[in-house]
């Protein structure tokens, strides 16, 4: 059911993807194989507490974890945390390893990472074209790298949706910042 649900909010969002099923995997590079991409191009969707009954998703390239001092600035905020599983759960109607923010129970906020929509997150062009006041749907089309294309959860294990990754951010109305650092 998770993966229908998944699949439909994948449809009406109007996004090109395709879905990628493999069997259990036991590491990023496994999951990458079987994917047929590179290990950077999977993402990752976290859930973390902003506050009492206060989420969001945060897409996280597959070799980088998230920055706690980056994402609490981005936010504004001295304090968050990663729900346990059952909360996540709760919050999103997913397993955690199924997690995605499509077909989540809940719409939460999505802050994606800058590498998830520009291959060549470090280039200038790329830094300077992520404005405080400006959306992805802004940045579509402009210069500071190709858009990779990703793979992110398709709400079940093993199922995956493979989509261009500054799309990916603009159907889930993403906050695009450089909020990870390396593993």
């Amino acid at each position: 059911m998770s993966e229908e649900r998944a699949r439909a909010a994948l449809e009406a969002s109007g996004i090109d993807f395709t879905i990628t099923r493999h069997g259990p995997v036991g590491s990023l590079e496994e999951a990458a194989a079987a994917r047929g991409i590179d290990p950077a191009n999977i993402v990752k969707t976290l859930v973390v507490r902003r506050g009492d009954d206060d989420y969001l998703f945060v897409l996280v390239p597959g070799d980088r974890t998230i920055s706690w001092p980056k994402l609490r600035a981005l936010l504004g905020v001295s304090r968050l945390s990663m729900p346990d599983k059952d909360v996540a759960r709760e919050v999103t109607g997913y397993e955690r390893g199924t997690i995605t923010p499509f077909g989540s129970t809940t719409a939460w906020p999505v802050v994606a990472d800058t590498r998830v929509v520009f291959r060549d997150a470090g280039s200038t062009a790329a830094e300077s074209a992520v404005g405080q006041d400006e959306t992805v749907a802004d940045l579509l089309g402009e210069p500071g790298g190709a858009a990779p294309l990703v793979s992110i959860g398709g709400g079940a294990f093993g199922v995956a949706a493979t989509v261009d990754g500054a799309r990916l951010a603009a159907v889930l109305g993403a906050q695009v910042a450089d909020v990870t650092e390396p593993v």
